[in-house]
């Protein structure tokens, strides 16, 4: 039973992967536009932090999850 939930909470937490790769293309991508545009630094920035926002609480939800099924399972 104790390896069936540890497999659970990894899997919980994999939604970090996908949120960090996330974070990385769009930080990238807002690099590209701010050297093609540093007249626009001010929105870009803007939009940045809000989607890096958007994307580091769907870790948080799956870090959540996990600490769900390890404590309620036990």
């Amino acid at each position: 039973m104790g390896t069936i939930i540890a497999i659970g909470a990894g899997i919980a937490v994999l939604g970090a992967l996908g949120a960090g790769i996330g974070i990385g293309i769009a930080t990238g991508k807002a690099t590209e536009a701010v050297a093609r545009q540093p007249e626009a630094d001010g929105k870009i920035t803007k939009l940045l932090i809000l989607g890096c926002a958007l994307a580091e609480a769907t870790a948080i939800y799956g870090f959540v999850i996990a600490l769900m099924i390890i404590v309620m399972l036990k």
